[in-house]
């Protein structure tokens, strides 16, 4: 998104952890087969299950990258 001239940046980040945190607990150090919705963790099934989490709460959002390794992911810019 465009930076707002008055704080400098596009959004404050303590807004964005509010936001990604809850997310991120769900997805942390469990099997990703076992989270509803993610029967199937392909890493763009990953990213479209995450874009329709966050994006409701950042309507600003652009695109979600989820890496695999260095070399391999996928980019969601939703819909």
């Amino acid at each position: 998104g465009p930076i707002d001239k008055k704080i400098g940046w596009i959004m404050d980040f303590g807004d964005v952890k509010k936001v990604c945190d809850p997310i991120i607990n769900q997805l942390d150090h469990i099997v990703l087969n076992d989270v509803p919705g993610l029967e199937n963790p392909t890493s763009e099934n990953l990213a479209a299950w995450i874009w329709e989490k966050v994006y409701p709460k950042l309507p600003q959002l652009k695109k979600i990258i989820v890496s695999e390794t260095c070399s391999t992911g996928c980019i969601y810019k939703g819909d």
